[in-house]
Parts: C-alpha cells; structure tokens; sequence
C-alpha cells in the first residue's frame, strides 16, 4: 500500500510533488505582465498576483475589507470606518472578485487560464489578521472577531462560487494569509488562542470540499495550533522553529498534510545557487525525522515557495527569488521521483547514483565511472513486523535517506525488548 493509498480520500492533496508556486505579491508594472512571469515560472501551481506598490488597493488589508459596508478603502489603502453601520449578519455588498479593483490579479489570472486545466493558486487574508487591524482601528474585540470572520467565510463561498462559473476546469488551491498569527501569544491580542483556532478552521471548512486549502503564516507561529485548525496545506517559512511541533506534524502528515516550505528567502542574500537553502531545508528534515516524522512523507508532500511576497523587490531580484525557488522544488521532485512505493507494505530508501552505477557496471564486467552527482537509486523491501527486526529508512541530514538502523531514528519509535 502506497502513501498515498493510506491518506484518507478527503485529506488528499492531488498536486504533483515536488511542485513550486509564489505567496502573492509581485513589483511589476500591470496585472497581464505579473500572470506572465507567474506562468512562465510555475506552470503548474500558478497563483494570482497582487500588484500592492502600484496599486494600493490589492493590499491584504484593503483587499480584506472591500465591500464590508461601514469600512471606505481609500486610494492609499488605507481603511476608514463607520463602525455603527458595521453589520456582522450583512458584511458585505456590492463589487466583488469579477468586477472590484482590488481583485483586478485574480481576474488577470483567470482569463490567462480560459480553457485550461490543472490548478490554480488563490489568496484570501485570513480572519485573524482581519479581526487584529479592525481592532486596531477602533472596534471592540468582540466585534472585531465577529465581523471579521463574517467577512471572510463570505469572502471565500464568494471566491469559489465566480471561480466555479469562470474556471469550471480548474481545481483552486486557496491559501489562508495569517501573518498576525505570530503575535498570538502577545499582550493586547483582540482574541485568545482558541478564539484564533476557531476562527481559522471556520474559514478553511467553508473553503473545503470545493478547494484544496491551506494556510500561510510567514514568520514563527504556533505551529501546533494552526496544524489543528485542519489546512491541507501549512505554507511556513524555512527556519521557524517548526521542529518544536514534530509530534503534531508526524499526526498531520499521516493524515495527508502537506508542507509549503518557504525555503527561499525574500529578505536577503540569495547567492546563485540552492545548496545552501537545500542543506537547510535537509537539515530541518532530518531534525523533524528525529523527533517522529515519516522522511518519505516529508518529501513526497511537499511544495516550495519563497517565504514571502516580491512586491518590494526590483523585478531582476522577483526574477532570481523565482529561479532559485523552481531549483529547489526540481531538486525535491527529482529526489522523490525516485521513490517506488511496491506492492504490499513496502517502504523505500533513496541513495546516489554513483553506487548504482558501480553495481550495475559490475554486473556488465565494466569500470565504473567516477560519477560525484548525486541522483536517487530506488530500492524497496517488506517492512517486516512480530518479533522479527524492524527495518529503518533514516534521514542522512544531506537531503537523502536511507536504511540505518540506529541513525535519525527517535527512540520513540524503538520497540521495547521482550523480556
């Protein structure tokens, strides 16, 4: 039984592994040349760009709070309200994705996809961060929580109903953009944690059966509580402490999970090449082995992204971040087309080439080459289960993994001596 076989047909998530797409936000000069560069570059998994340099109003908050009556988005996108008209049984009227400015990405994008099939990648800011900046601009907490997530369950049965009548071939992949998450935990945040926990999973239940959704967080949350809320996808950035969720993350994956690794960064030095995002991104994988979490799940479900958006990039530096990112995705997807999952319950490791090679040229009664690239090798065998020995495949901390029996192996998952 395959991976895949195992995850419950509901939790599935259908997308190619080894997949690459952006976060939203773009610097260049219209919406056609923004879909442009998001289709030449990830083809599979293109998502709406948002152009909020040039056009203020595509802002996560403007875009949040267009057509919430009692709220005007001003030109600068900035929010003014009228909180007495502020009705969280009626949050919204008027405009919406086919005809308001601030959804002009969205739109560029669906008419760049006219006939096609596949996926497509949306946006909608989440009700957490919505409800922290209405409380910001005066409404009570109480209210706050309740318009916002009024709005935004709203916002998204209004996304997938003009999606389902312009993009009938397309399957949407919905992120949920929570970045007022990382202050959860902080004083004078409008909500408490289970308040957050409800209002995220109430947006995602509205999006799912109709979307494949997810949620992005580009900075240290808790992890624990945003895998709870129950996103298909958890979009985090390389680098963010996940490691201390190990435990909910090995559930979460068994359940079908998958992982946007922001292993990109946005906010500094890139270099020319992906090795050092590829040996951090292997380290963190052989950490999270460490602690429980299956290191073929952690490959076979798992997309790349930069960490955040490119609106304040030069388009040069947008251009880099997004060659590096489709790098680093092909090198998971050449890993992980590599993995064989055989009939019954087999498990599969993953060396180089070269010691393929070397078998396969003395099978032939050749030399082996000296071949340093490496490339996986598939191999597969029962995973043997009684009393009889149990077989390892442990994370190498280099990217590969392969059959160890004491090496990244959580003494959690030892079976105790029978006495």
């Amino acid at each position: 039984m395959s991976v895949a076989d195992a995850v419950p047909e509901d939790r599935r998530v259908p997308l190619p592994f080894g997949i690459a797409s952006t976060i939203g936000s773009l610097p260049h000069p219209s919406h056609e040349a923004a879909v442009a560069f998001v289709l030449e570059h990830t083809p599979r998994l293109p998502a709406a760009p948002t152009l909020p340099i040039r056009f203020p109003r595509e802002g996560m908050l403007a875009q949040a709070a267009t057509g919430v009556v009692g709220i005007d988005v001003l030109d600068d996108g900035t929010l003014s309200l009228t909180p007495d008209l502020i009705d969280p049984a009626a949050p919204l009227g008027g405009g919406g994705f086919a005809h308001d400015p601030s959804f002009a990405g969205d739109r560029a994008l669906v008419a760049a996809m006219q006939g096609a099939t596949g996926f497509a990648k949306f946006q909608l800011t989440g009700p957490v961060t919505f409800a922290v900046a209405l409380h910001a601009l005066g409404l009570d907490p109480d209210r706050a929580v309740a318009v916002a997530g009024a709005v935004v369950r709203a916002r998204a049965t209004a996304l997938l109903d003009w999606l389902g009548d312009v993009l009938p071939a397309v399957r949407p992949v919905v992120f949920v953009d929570e970045p007022a998450m990382v202050g959860l935990l902080q004083p004078g945040f409008p909500c408490d944690a289970e308040t957050a926990l409800d209002l995220c999973s109430s947006v995602l239940a509205t999006l799912e059966g109709r979307a494949i959704t997810g949620i992005h967080c580009c900075g240290e949350a808790d992890w624990r509580l945003l895998l709870q809320a129950g996103p298909q996808i958890l979009s985090l950035p390389l680098g963010a402490a996940v490691e201390q969720a190990a435990g909910t993350l090995s559930g979460y994956l068994e359940r079908g999970g998958w992982l946007a690794w922001g292993a990109v960064p946005t906010d500094g030095p890139l270099g020319t090449t992906v090795e050092r995002q590829w040996r951090k991104l292997s380290a963190t994988w052989c950490n999270l082995v460490q602690e429980g979490c299956d290191p073929v799940r952690l490959r076979t479900q798992a997309m790349i992204t930069p960490v955040c958006g490119l609106a304040t990039h030069g388009i040069p530096q947008a251009e880099h971040v997004l060659e590096l990112t489709v790098e680093l995705a092909q090198r998971l997807h050449d890993q992980v087309d590599a993995v064989r999952l055989a009939a019954g319950r087999k498990i599969v490791a993953l060396e180089d080439m070269q010691g393929l090679g070397q078998r396969q040229a003395a099978a032939r009664g050749q030399r082996p080459a000296h071949d340093h690239q490496s490339v996986p090798r598939v191999e597969a065998e029962p995973l043997r289960t009684g009393n009889s020995r149990r077989v390892v495949w442990a994370d190498q901390g280099n990217g590969s993994i392969r059959r160890r029996r004491r090496a990244c192996v959580p003494s959690p998952l030892r079976r105790p001596r029978r006495l």
